[in-house]
């Protein structure tokens, strides 16, 4: 890992020896024991440091503003809202350390596995092992692709240092290893394989990855991507949930959407605390948390992303928590505590700005349960696949290889859920998703937008508007904005477009240091 990404540096540049233990010598008794690093590493991903926090607060979505709790820390935060984040950013090394273990850990088991140093269990194949681990390998390089573009690709062990690939290079190898893995992947839905890659989750990745063809090469692959989807919906093995909430409940590992989950506990399998960065302290008493949550907290919804919903939509109030707040008796009013101190707690949905709010401004999480009595970090596995997702998929696909018509029948499935009473809202047709967004994008000071900005309308821009309204919270929407051609075009809150390059991440300048056969990423 010190190759690629150094935390830290002094002047002594002889090898420092940690432990005696090498791969040699350490013995592993069953493969699933030596994979599941590969796994728990994912979870690093959902710390408002890592990528959850970068995809959604550097989108027209969420922002994490100071208050009078904190909440600046050296503007690393609003960098991100603003677009004017580099190299040092801490973001960029968090991001980059999380995906890059994954990829080493992968290069290390996939060396490991074929010189028989692990055992196999009874009835599971050398084969199958190899595949699953080339999948999640190739998921990792997928993060590094989307997110930093040019970047090494490593597919051995080695104490080299690596050069950069293309982009473009890189999405071949992806999907390259991901098609020569599937006849291998089991195409079992189960308990063993819940939270790991079988076929159809590899198969949701690969669709991923084709939907976004065009950003990455140049060239779209809307085909191969409605196959991917087709083959998942064919399958047999997933469905919608009935209940919207239900996917993002305490105990959700049963839903029959969830085609891929990064499992978490609240003891043993840490790391997603979504609330603890969005939720007010005061909220403490809602759920009768052991747990208090950071200040006044910080990540919140966007007003204008807000305004885009239909208020018929419930999705709305099950992804955003609005209005007054009561502990858990759902009568004692909650109370601000900074510049709100002594009066309730009203969440609003107008915020002056992107750079600082008062303590009750801004719409906070609703996706994922908190249950009562509530830790630090949640029990609530993430979706990071999910059915929606692939029927979602298809709809777009249609929608650029002009059947509006089909692909509004998709898009209609996923809103009933929403819409169960008014029903008719629920139904979309083609020309309706050939519209503009409904966002009204714009350059906001004191809760007003004094500047539009770019006003070129969105093509498929209501196809855009159903992807946020269904995967808010979710880390879709950096992605999203980025393929239908807004993320650097368009005003938001605070943010003013800061350059066609910021696509793709600059790679952390500590790594730029540690290897000189890198360079840094263009604009930056």
């Amino acid at each position: 890992m010190l190759l690629l990404s150094v935390s830290a540096c002094n002047n002594n540049l002889d090898e420092v020896l940690y432990s005696d233990i090498t791969d040699d010598q350490l013995t592993y008794t069953s493969v699933y024991q030596a994979t599941g690093i590969l796994y728990a590493n994912m979870r690093e991903f959902f710390d408002h440091h890592n990528w959850a926090g970068v995809q959604e607060t550097s989108s027209d979505e969420l922002v994490m503003p100071a208050n009078a709790s904190g909440w600046d820390d050296g503007g690393i935060y609003k960098r991100i809202h603003l677009h004017t984040w580099n190299s040092e950013n801490v973001q960029m090394d968090a991001m980059w350390n999380s995906f890059y273990k994954g990829v080493i850990n992968a290069n290390r088991l996939l060396d490991l596995i074929e010189s028989d140093k692990i055992p196999m269990p009874d009835g599971v194949s050398k084969e199958s092992i190899l595949a699953e681990i080339r999948v999640v390998r190739a998921f990792y390089y997928w993060l590094i692709c989307d997110n930093f573009g040019d970047a090494p690709l490593v597919t051995e062990v080695t104490t080299e240092l690596p050069e950069k690939s293309s982009r473009a290079d890189m999405y071949q190898f992806i999907v390259a290893e991901i098609n020569a893995a599937l006849p291998d992947l089991s195409e079992e839905n189960n308990q063993l394989l819940y939270g790991r890659f079988n076929k159809w989750a590899a198969k949701a990745l690969l669709a991923n990855i084709y939907l976004n063809a065009e950003v990455y090469t140049g060239t779209p692959a809307w085909e191969a991507c409605a196959t991917q989807c087709d083959d998942i919906i064919h399958s047999g093995k997933y469905s919608l949930s009935a209940n919207f909430r239900d996917i993002f409940a305490t105990e959700n590992e049963h839903s029959p959407e969830i085609i891929f989950a990064i499992p978490f506990d609240e003891n043993v399998a840490t790391g997603f605390f979504f609330h603890m960065f969005s939720w007010h302290a005061s909220l403490k008493a809602k759920a009768d948390m052991q747990a208090t949550p950071w200040g006044s907290g910080s990540a919140m919804a966007i007003a204008q992303f807000i305004d885009t919903y239909d208020p018929a939509d419930s999705r709305l109030a099950d992804t955003w928590l609005m209005g007054p707040q009561f502990a858990a008796d759902g009568k004692t009013p909650l109370l601000g505590a900074y510049d709100q101190a002594g009066k309730p707690l009203v969440f609003t949905k107008d915020i002056p700005n992107g750079l600082y709010t008062g303590e009750s401004e801004g719409y906070r999480m609703n996706k994922f349960t908190v249950k009562m009595g509530a830790k630090n970090d949640l029990d609530n596995d993430f979706p990071f696949f999910r059915y929606a997702d692939v029927l979602l998929m298809k709809a777009e696909c249609l929608l650029r290889l002009g059947s509006a018509e089909e692909a509004a029948t998709y898009v209609s499935q996923v809103r009933n859920r929403a819409f169960k009473t008014n029903p008719d809202k629920a139904k979309v047709t083609g020309a309706l998703l050939q519209q503009n967004s409904q966002y009204h994008y714009g350059y906001v000071e004191n809760y007003k937008i004094v500047n539009e900005g770019n006003t070129t309308p969105v093509q498929f821009g209501r196809m855009l508007d159903e992807l946020g309204w269904e995967f808010a919270w979710e880390g879709h929407r950096r992605r999203d904005m980025i393929r239908f051609g807004i993320f650097t075009t368009k005003s938001w809150l605070s943010h003013k477009p800061n350059g066609d390059y910021r696509i793709t991440f600059p790679i952390p300048q500590q790594t730029i240091n540690s290897n000189p056969n890198l360079t840094q990423n263009q604009g930056y």
